[in-house]
């Protein structure tokens, strides 16, 4: 949806990113918003994400003589003006008619990567076509064909990383959607499930219809007492996905490889030992199994396990340029950013991921200057300390 006019003026006078979220709850429906900000269970992993980051306190430096920060970066090949992408997130025409298409030029004009979903909204051939230097995000279907075509799409449509998302043999139990009964708006469905090479739709609806036999259809249907898009995607994504998968996909593309979904540091060792160029370290944002550690704890171990034989990110929680420092000096390469993107494009569109973008480039670039960091390899080295919770 977009907002109201009256409701703009909000979005672009916006101070932070919680503003942003503010102006973002004040124009969604109300299903819709537990959508976005909803979690999976008691939603304990989704509040520890965020514990963890005001739990950890930065040690600066002084009398470095830094000036000015420098805060370009280099994620998996993609040259960045911020150690940041877009994190891959569905659907996001329920947020904004345009979706994809506006986060992806605010993307392109702030030079940050952008993560094309495997469910987003539009297909990823008119997403790569905005222009910004996309990578593609691949859920593995149980239909092995219609994972090499994406794939091959990702290619032809000249996305510069594949991103495999590993946490999701099916989704997890989000009760805020399960009460709402959540399902998509006919309008609204999964772009990429119903296309073929080039976009084009492999089926029509019917005459007076909205459905189609598109492997997307079912996240449509109201279900009584469950999210319809779970049983979706129980239905579409391979629920024993292996090891051997993994490798199989190393093998079937040249693009580099980047394993998001692991907290523990068994996990990426191996994935640094079959050829991933990346690693993500994420909780899914709070969304899969409930009760799992915030990502930023396992950052540290992740980092020493992999022992630079790839690139860490970190997803998950990240609502500051401060919470993108906090990650760096925990060993991250850069990070995703997830819900705050999607609350601008709800507030205000392609000027609200905009705004987000640019408020994130301002904080981190204070923040590093106020730690005497000149640089990215500077904020690497900082020194950092949790901070003593009460009983």
């Amino acid at each position: 949806m977009t907002a109201p006019d009256d409701r703009r003026p909000a979005a672009r006078s916006a101070v932070d990113l919680a503003d942003l979220h503010a102006a973002a709850r004040a124009v969604l429906d109300p299903a819709v918003r537990d959508f976005v900000d909803g979690g999976s269970g008691s939603e304990s992993t989704l509040t520890a994400n965020r514990s963890a980051f005001t739990e950890l306190a930065l040690i600066p430096r002084v009398l470095t003589g830094s000036g000015a920060a420098d805060t370009a970066a280099r994620l998996v090949g993609t040259a960045a003006a911020l150690p940041v992408a877009v994190a891959p997130m569905a659907y996001q025409r329920l947020l904004h008619e345009e979706g994809e298409l506006a986060a992806a030029r605010a993307a392109r004009a702030r030079g940050i990567p952008y993560v094309i979903s495997t469910l987003s909204s539009h297909p990823l051939e008119a997403i790569a076509d905005v222009g910004a230097d996309t990578w593609f995000q691949l859920y593995c279907l149980r239909d092995r064909a219609k994972n090499d075509e994406l794939v091959a799409r990702a290619e032809a449509a000249g996305c510069r990383a594949l991103m495999v998302t590993v946490d999701v043999p099916l989704m997890g139990r989000r009760l805020r959607d399960v009460r709402n009964g959540f399902a998509l708006p006919p309008h609204i469905r999964a772009a990429n499930l119903d296309t073929g090479p080039g976009g084009r739709p492999v089926t029509a609806p019917e005459s007076g219809s909205d459905r189609t036999t598109d492997p997307g259809n079912e996240a449509h249907r109201r279900i009584g007492g469950a999210s319809a898009l779970a049983v979706h995607t129980s239905a579409a994504f391979a629920p024993a996905l292996s090891w051997p998968d993994l490798e199989r996909l190393r093998r079937r593309t040249s693009l580099p490889l980047v394993v998001k979904g692991l907290l523990d540091p068994r996990d990426a060792r191996a994935a640094a030992d079959l050829g991933a160029d990346a690693v993500v370290v994420s909780s899914h944002g709070g969304r899969q199994l409930d009760g799992v550690r915030p990502s930023l704890s396992a950052l540290p171990e992740v980092v020493a396990a992999v022992a630079g034989d790839c690139e860490v990110l970190l997803d998950s929680g990240i609502r500051s340029g401060t919470d993108v420092l906090k990650a760096l000096a925990l060993g991250a390469r850069g990070v995703l950013l997830g819900r705050p993107v999607l609350w601008g494009l709800a507030a205000d569109g392609e000027a609200g991921v905009d705004r987000v973008l640019d408020l994130l480039h301002t904080e981190l670039a204070e923040a590093m200057t106020l730690a005497g960091c000149a640089d990215l390899a500077a904020a690497r080295l900082l020194r950092t300390e949790r901070l003593a919770t009460r009983a």
